[in-house]
């Protein structure tokens, strides 16, 4: 068997398939229980924070994603592309990313100045008293400041495809997630409590972090101001749209959280987290196809070629997780509890969204992973325009409502992320019209 092994190994078609192999066994099996461990942290949380807390820690949990992503503004996908083409320059690299660490922290200060208040806003206007909110604000530091440098730090080893490492960080991290929220829950059954039972564990997992990706850069490097120009021109064209689509990514807790219920706001934080589990194959993608994209050598033929392998591969994985949640609806609202027993309909809705939300996220990494960033003056009118649409023709004011237009505003999206990408490839030079 070892001889046969190694005589398909000797060809090159078959080792590509036993690299593939191995890099999916390890990674999706590893990524499988950090998911596992996550899914089951946020149904602990579900099952054990009352409804009204509940509600404010899915507000909390959607503004703490706002402001990693307006402290982000696109400097991660500029820090990807820049590091790409130095990633085998133990100095460069960490040039790099020092760059967009530096870039990351002066972002930081402005995310805070807008989210913070109206975090605050949206707590008391659902019932959070003053102290609690001034809690609630201060237990998402932790998370905030960790995730000003993970996904940066991950590059390095992404690039030289050094997963296990990383895997094992993740997986150290959520187990002490869960450990923190199943011992404190039970407890205090408050919404600070669980925020903090998520950011801790990953102040801890950045420290390891820091000497995994240091392995592959130098992080004593200083900031290059020549990079940062180069950065800064992703960041140009990506961070309108990043400041949009605070807005609109999270368009359903928003709405519900201004024109809606604490109850409804509850529902839709507890049907995300089913959702959730799509994430696994996010990671997977960021973690094995978008670092490798990012590495093809400018040939539009097999740009072409891996593209569209890419997005029929997205879709049949749609489609496969669609079916599983048309077949086991009721299993998965059993894990939510009694308090969510009757989103049948709106559970499909959710995953069938988030499935959209899967193959913009691969579609848009992809694109900018190759310096390809779409202008905002284009996405966010497009988007607006679906919206206002959307809107228009669907009633928002119910739950089921708002998920229906966040599956045409994510089709809408969809069509203009993949067809920029198609585009970008068609314009490369030596590209057959």
């Amino acid at each position: 068997m070892k001889a046969l092994i190694k005589h398909l190994n000797a060809k090159p078609g078959y080792a590509k398939i036993f690299m593939w192999g191995r890099l999916i066994a390890i990674s999706g099996s590893a990524q499988v229980l950090v998911q596992v461990l996550g899914f089951v942290s946020g149904i602990i949380v579900i099952r054990l924070l009352p409804t009204k807390e509940y509600a404010l820690y899915t507000l909390a949990n959607t503004m703490l994603g706002t402001l990693a992503l307006l402290a982000d503004g696109g400097v991660s996908a500029g820090v990807m592309a820049q590091g790409g083409k130095h990633w085998q320059n133990r100095q460069k690299l960490g040039e790099v990313i020092a760059t967009g660490l530096h870039l990351r922290r002066k972002f930081a200060i402005g995310s805070l100045i807008i989210s913070v208040p109206a975090l605050g806003y949206l707590l008391i206007l659902h019932g959070a008293s003053w102290l609690m909110c001034i809690l609630i604000i201060a237990s998402i530091i932790p998370a905030f400041y960790a995730a000003l440098s993970d996904n940066i730090l991950e590059i390095g080893p992404k690039l030289r495809q050094d997963i296990i490492p990383l895997q094992k960080n993740l997986i150290a991290a959520n187990v002490g997630r869960l450990l923190m929220i199943t011992l404190t829950l039970f407890i205090f059954p408050w919404t600070f409590v669980a925020v903090l039972g998520n950011g801790i564990p990953r102040i801890w997992a950045n420290i390891r972090l820091r000497k995994i990706a240091g392995r592959y850069a130098d992080l004593d490097q200083h900031p290059n101001p020549l990079i940062q120009k180069e950065i800064l021109v992703t960041v140009r064209r990506i961070l309108p749209g990043a400041i949009y689509y605070c807005v609109s990514g999270q368009i359903t807790i928003w709405i519900i959280s201004i024109v809606g219920s604490t109850s409804s706001v509850a529902q839709v934080g507890a049907l995300g987290r089913l959702a959730m589990l799509i994430g696994l194959f996010g990671v997977l993608f960021g973690t094995l196809v978008v670092p490798r994209f990012s590495r093809l050598a400018a040939n539009p033929t097999k740009i072409l070629k891996n593209y569209i392998f890419i997005q029929i591969a997205l879709l049949a994985l749609c489609a496969v997780i669609m079916a599983c949640s048309f077949l086991f609806t009721k299993q998965m609202l059993w894990l939510l509890g009694k308090n969510y027993a009757d989103l049948k309909n709106e559970i499909i809705l959710s995953i069938a969204g988030s499935c959209l939300a899967l193959i913009v996220t691969a579609s848009f990494s992809i694109n900018t992973s190759r310096g390809w960033t779409l202008s905002p003056l284009i996405s966010i009118p497009v988007s607006i325009l679906a919206i206002a649409c959307g809107a228009y023709f669907i009633n928002v004011a119910t739950i089921k409502g708002i998920l229906w237009l966040n599956i045409f505003v994510g089709a809408v999206e969809v069509l203009m992320y993949v067809f920029y990408g198609l585009f970008k490839i068609f314009k490369l030079p030596g590209a057959v019209a």
